[in-house]
């Protein structure tokens, strides 16, 4: 059976395709389209009251940590013994926002002092610690 012949030949078959369906369908996309467009922009139309903030980006003071080739420690530039520097640890920690922790180390000083150093940092509760080095030149 041969689709679109009037005459009684049925050996051919039809090698053109039925557009008419496939406008059909087009254009029922096309009406839905239309009809959805103008509900999704749909937006209640209001006057917000105006108002101005400062953005409150409260940044944490830095502590500078400095330990020389000799192994003393100095905090914010002022030489500190073991027990001061634990005391002032524990203080910093308190503070809200806590502060920062950067640590200066001499390339000389032994490790085991730096580590002695952010050991004590740690167990006083300060949890940010930063390494300070120099660019090379």
């Amino acid at each position: 059976m041969a689709f679109g012949t009037l005459d009684g030949d049925d050996d051919e078959v039809m090698s053109e395709i039925n557009m008419t369906p496939l406008v059909d369908v087009m254009l029922v996309l096309l009406i839905i389209f239309i009809i959805t467009i103008p509900v999704i922009n749909h937006a209640v139309k209001i006057d917000l009251p105006r108002a101005t903030n400062q953005p409150n980006d409260a940044k944490p003071q830095s502590i500078n940590v400095s330990i020389d080739a000799q192994g003393k420690v100095f905090w914010n530039q002022q030489e500190v013994d073991d027990a001061t520097l634990d005391q002032r640890i524990s203080e910093a920690a308190l503070q809200q926002p806590q502060p920062e922790l950067h640590l200066r180390a001499d390339r000389e000083v032994r490790y085991e002092r730096v580590a002695q150093v952010m050991a004590a940092a740690q167990h006083g509760g300060l949890g940010k610690i930063g390494f300070i080095t120099e660019p090379k030149h």
